[in-house]
């Protein structure tokens, strides 16, 4: 059978193959390379076609035969064909770029555009904001002109491209950039696909502006990919059909709520339904410093307990397939909701105040202080949260709601 695939360095995050299982049935693997091994690798042929991905873009050119005119002009190559020993390059990510920002709404022509990096994706970002009729392009590199101790200086930059690997899984709450004062920002975009949500996105939505992740490049470059493989057309409506069940297949499904209000019970149900991991926060958390949440509140107080759930929250939230079910508390921290919201859908889990269970809370300890805690958090638990669900009935039809919702 012949052999498909994608070359990079670090690969443990990629969804390429996943993507390409579900455009066809042929076998597409992963291989990761060192910079010594690149050479030999493209040069033994062995694959009938593959992608490539950073940070080989522009340094597997000179091993190819021949460069399609368009990568040729960009300056990088995302996708490699064998045809009978003849190895052509071509670059997908354009019209994947293209259709991201389209999709997104994020309107380039005559946008003052900066781009972060200087790898293979960089230049397909100049090309297309070229071709989308930008009015003026800058770069910001580390050792550029324009660079990340200077860049503040050029704020008035409209459209923000990352195209650096800065802010991705692993390092899921590192981000390239500041973005508090860029007062004429319209638009973000962050090539980064996981997390689903990075850091420089979540502060682009705080300030009320368009943004997009990577994702529908990426599912966008390998449909396009794929027609040079197979030497086929398919439509554009795919990638759309594929977005959604990537989403639904990966991303973490995030429990908010009271205390008592069924996060663990739902939660755990849930993740049998989906095939999902289950991972309760407070279970975590007692692990953890061997010792239940009372004890924890009366020896340590309530702000050790919260740094605690912090560290566990942003530790958990780097996974994907995960119901997390959260503490009643965990909304009290914003940083809580960034970690959260960076690879998860959140839904509130409400029910009636007189159904809560007090037992074992040391903050609820009965109805009145239920109340009082809820007028306290109700706010919060909006402000967080996708969507709102109805728990006054029976389990399997909150999580009927949810998948609905998924």
């Amino acid at each position: 059978m012949e052999k498909f695939g994608l070359i990079g360095r670090t690969l443990k995050h990629s969804y390429s193959k996943t993507i390409h299982n579900l455009l066809g049935d042929y076998e597409y693997e992963l291989y990761e390379l060192e910079p010594n091994e690149l050479a030999d690798f493209v040069k033994s042929k062995k694959l009938k076609a593959f992608n490539v991905t950073i940070p080989y873009k522009k340094d597997v050119m000179p091993y190819l035969d021949r460069i399609d005119q368009s990568a040729k002009f960009i300056g990088s190559v995302n996708t490699i064909v064998n045809n009978n020993g003849v190895l052509t390059g071509y670059n997908t990510d354009f019209k994947g770029m293209v259709y991201m920002l389209n999709r997104a709404g994020i309107e380039v022509k005559g946008k003052k555009v900066m781009i972060l990096g200087s790898g293979g994706t960089c230049n397909t970002a100049i090309s297309v904001v070229k071709y989308l009729g930008a009015r003026y392009i800058l770069v910001v590199s580390r050792s550029g002109e324009v660079n990340y101790d200077n860049y503040l200086e050029y704020n008035d930059a409209e459209i923000i491209i990352n195209t650096t690997p800065v802010g991705m899984y692993p390092n899921n709450y590192d981000c390239p950039i500041d973005l508090s004062t860029f007062n004429k920002l319209c638009g973000v975009v962050d090539v980064i696909y996981n997390p689903n949500t990075t850091m420089l996105s979540l502060y682009a939505k705080e300030k009320g502006v368009k943004y997009t992740n990577g994702l529908p490049m990426l599912v966008a470059q390998a449909k396009y990919a794929y027609e040079y493989f197979f030497n086929a057309r398919i439509g554009d409506g795919v990638i759309d059909e594929l977005l959604k069940r990537l989403l639904k297949d990966t991303l973490n499904v995030v429990l908010v709520g009271m205390p008592g209000s069924g996060k663990s019970t739902v939660g755990k149900v849930l993740a049998k339904e989906l095939g999902f991991d289950f991972v309760d926060i407070d279970e975590l958390v007692v692990e953890r410093e061997k010792r239940d949440i009372p004890t924890i509140f009366e020896q340590s107080g309530e702000q050790y307990f919260r740094q605690i759930e912090s560290q566990v929250i942003k530790e958990v939230s780097k996974k994907t397939r995960t119901v997390i079910a959260t503490g009643g508390g965990a909304v009290k921290d914003k940083q809580n909701y960034f970690a959260l919201k960076s690879n998860g859908t959140i839904f509130w889990l409400d029910r009636q105040i007189e159904s809560l269970a007090t037992v074992g809370r040391p903050l609820s300890k009965d109805l009145s202080a239920l109340r009082q805690l809820f007028e306290q958090r109700k706010d919060l638990y909006q402000a967080f949260a996708d969507y709102k669900i109805d728990n006054n009935g029976k389990v399997h039809q909150t999580i009927k709601e949810v998948i609905e919702k998924l």
